[in-house]
């Protein structure tokens, strides 16, 4: 937004890149004293007509789709996951340096040790909740375990003996968290339900090497892919919290699948493990972009920076993380903007 005072008139002008399918650009002027419509210079005119001239070309030329390092070759282990944004932008990957870690990295690339885990734990998949705490799939204990960002007190927040190994992490809308659970030795996997006590509840037990999860924006539908079998799965999320009506959105012929995430209108972005891409594709199965992020085995994606559009992967080949620029915000970034405006 931008604002235009002369003399009795001010003329205040919103932008927004609109639609990741057209990429239009909207332009919206206000006159917000409206008696004094007739009397709007020309001078003024030139004045937001150049401003926006200058404002949607940069827009428009801004490349997306684009990977570049973020992190240099590695700092992290070939076990680097997660990852997630907090409030601030940082980001949030496990294993930096070394195994049983979780790694913080700045938005322009610089990255530190934030924690060490206990106990045996080895993180894989990094979730926020609203409340700015930290959930991490610990697959060696069946643990998702709990960090206070302020302490970095880390707690056991659900434990269930029956999983086979939580590795990703998926957050509704009502801060219900959903596991995926594969058995990688035997291509079989499980889903997860844990509610916001730390309650575990099994909610499929039949499918194959369950790995990436996202919850869709409205919180009916959770989406999960299957590495072995490459199968991007949907289902209805009942009121009562069971799954209901599973459908087969999409199946690829080659390569395997890891983390997955959601944009603010649903569109999915899947990491392509083998392959070295990350494919944005509709709800309904429409492959729309494949981005290459210059290392064979990306792992798993979040959304951050300054606007929500900035992608950022983690990638095992070179034990680093790499970031693109998208059309349309990120889920949990829309998340954090709701938190601040209440």
């Amino acid at each position: 937004m931008v604002v235009f005072g002369s003399g009795h008139v001010t003329v205040q002008a919103n932008f927004n890149l609109a639609s990741s399918s057209s990429s239009r650009i909207y332009l919206e002027v206000l006159i917000v004293n409206r008696r004094l419509l007739h009397v709007l210079s020309a001078e003024l005119a030139f004045a937001v007509c150049l401003h926006c001239f200058w404002t949607l070309s940069a827009v428009a030329a801004e490349p997306v789709h684009v990977a570049k390092p973020l992190t240099s070759p590695k700092q992290f282990t070939t076990g680097i996951e997660g990852p997630a944004c907090d409030a601030k932008g940082r980001i949030y990957a496990v294993n930096f340096a070394e195994q049983k870690t979780i790694g913080v990295v700045t938005p322009d690339g610089k990255a530190s040790l934030f924690v060490k885990l206990s106990n045996g734990s080895t993180g894989n998949g990094i979730r926020f909740d609203r409340s700015g705490a930290m959930y991490i799939a610990d697959y060696p204990n069946h643990n998702v375990l709990r960090v206070d960002m302020r302490t970095k007190q880390i707690k056991v927040f659900a434990h269930e003996p029956k999983m086979n190994q939580p590795n990703d992490l998926a957050i509704g809308p009502d801060g219900i968290l959903y596991a995926s659970d594969p058995n990688w030795g035997n291509s079989t996997g499980q889903l997860w339900r844990i509610d916001r006590r730390g309650k575990v509840t099994k909610l499929a037990g039949d499918m194959g090497t369950t790995n990436g999860i996202e919850v869709s924006p409205d919180g009916k539908t959770l989406y999960v892919n299957e590495s072995a079998q490459r199968n991007i799965w949907a289902f209805d999320i009942t009121p009562a919290g069971k799954l209901d009506n599973k459908r087969l959105i999409k199946k690829f012929p080659d390569h395997g699948f890891d983390g997955m995430r959601a944009d603010v209108d649903g569109v999915l972005y899947v990491t392509r493990y083998g392959k070295g891409t990350v494919v944005k594709m509709t709800p309904a199965g429409k492959v729309l972009a494949e981005i290459d992020v210059l290392g064979k085995r990306p792992s798993n994606i979040c959304f951050g920076g300054p606007d929500g559009r900035t992608a950022y992967v983690t990638e095992v080949e070179h034990q680093r993380l790499v970031s693109f620029r998208v059309e349309r915000p990120g889920l949990a970034w829309r998340r954090w903007q709701q938190k601040k405006s209440k």
